[in-house]
């Protein structure tokens, strides 16, 4: 059975000390929910995250990576940087990094090669706009988003990544897909996983990203392809946070 994943994604978000603040209620409210747990911070906290996490049950990462592994390109982070503050996971492909920044589905699939060749667990995130959901696009869209990264990675890798599917017309809006809806599209990308390695494709952790707050985190979660998830705006209140990990 697949343990359920709840990861934080701060965006561009915090301070040292409103930071403090959270990741320790965090920890101290933090009982054997039975969920494993994550915060993606801002490159300039991970160092605090280290300090303040180490030791304790809640893993952090980072919010993007460059395809270099060094060199002449300000302002990249690579693998090894967030390696060097003992990051775990790394977000590859976030619905905003593909608007606000004009990622293509080529990039991110060259972004998650590096996390993985570092031993990085990349978290992909794949998801459609509501313009494309209603012209009926959400498979082919989703599914060539991931398709890229398939392409470019051995089958026996399959198993190392997280997959998230983020709706970008739920995100931040207030809007959530139904169960139903966030159901059938993981169950989907559930299948696109096993054209490339069936049996990974049942481990594999896919993460629901669209505005998962406590009040249906639950029913959300109890959907068979859910496997817990990518949490935003509700990352940032540890009461939030914990509540989203209770309802597991």
């Amino acid at each position: 059975m697949r343990h359920k994943l709840v990861i934080g994604n701060w965006k561009m978000n915090g301070s040292r000390a409103a930071n403090t603040a959270l990741l320790s209620g965090i920890v101290a409210g933090l009982n054997d929910f039975g969920a494993d747990c994550a915060v993606c911070v801002p490159a300039p906290y991970l160092a605090q995250c280290q300090a303040e996490l180490a030791g304790t049950p809640v893993r952090w990462g980072g919010q993007d990576l460059s395809v270099h592994a060094c060199g002449a390109y300000t302002g990249e982070v690579s693998a090894a940087m967030l390696l060097d503050f003992g990051a775990s996971y790394v977000l590859c492909g976030h619905s905003e990094r593909r608007a606000y920044h004009h990622e293509s589905d080529e990039l991110v699939a060259q972004k998650t090669v590096a996390a993985l060749a570092a031993g990085l667990r990349p978290v992909v995130c794949v998801g459609e706009s509501l313009a494309q959901r209603e012209a009926g696009q959400t498979e082919d869209v989703i599914c060539a988003q991931l398709r890229a990264v398939l392409e470019v990675i051995a089958a026996e890798d399959v198993a190392k990544m997280v997959l998230a599917y983020e709706p970008v017309w739920a995100i931040g809006t207030g809007q959530t897909a139904t169960p139903q809806i966030a159901q059938d599209a993981h169950r989907f990308l559930r299948n696109c996983l096993a054209d490339k390695n069936a049996a990974a494709a049942a481990t594999v952790q896919i993460l629901y990203g669209g505005s998962m707050k406590p009040e249906n985190a639950k029913e959300l979660m109890a959907q068979p392809d859910i496997d817990g998830g990518l949490i935003g705006g509700a990352a940032l209140k540890a009461t939030d946070f914990l509540g989203i990990i209770q309802a597991v």
